[in-house]
């Protein structure tokens, strides 16, 4: 199986993306793989609402919210810690090497929102994640890099 499946799922409501953001949780802790997660959406298009659902599964019980302010925020609930990034506020990838960057993506399971700042310098275990609004609480999510049959995300 190849580790560059595309599938994409169109959601209704923010509580549908959520789930989606679970169901990618659960592939990606069978998986065993610790990957980074690359988020891509507009401002407002739901990247934390699945980041919440993907640490309902990795980290239960952890308070999910935007770390625009804190640049990290860490979930250790869970078997594997998830560390969840906002780089909305960094001008590319060189900021975060005093940052101790790569010392986060050894320890645990990494998701950047807003992961275009990076500029293509992405590790190399990554799954990009890309959500579109297609209306108001509409988005049409595309995972990518997820080697899971696609029914189990679905």
């Amino acid at each position: 199986m190849s580790d560059r499946h595309i599938f994409t799922v169109e959601t209704r409501s923010p509580k549908e993306t959520e789930a989606v953001g679970a169901r990618v949780g659960l592939a990606v802790l069978r998986s065993g793989r610790k990957p980074f997660l690359a988020m891509f959406g507009d401002l407002g298009a739901g990247k934390t609402v699945f980041v919440r659902g993907l640490c309902s599964v990795l980290s239960p019980g952890s308070r999910v919210k935007s770390p625009t302010y804190t640049l990290v925020n860490e979930y250790r609930r869970g078997t594997i810690p998830v560390f969840h990034f906002d780089l909305y506020r960094i001008s590319g990838a060189d900021e975060l090497d005093g940052f101790g960057f790569d010392d986060y993506l050894t320890a645990g399971i990494c998701v950047a929102e807003w992961s275009e700042k990076l500029g293509g310098e992405v590790p190399p275990d990554t799954v990009t994640v890309r959500i579109e609004k297609t209306d108001e609480e509409g988005r049409r999510i595309t995972v990518e890099g997820l080697a899971v049959p696609e029914e189990e995300i679905r």
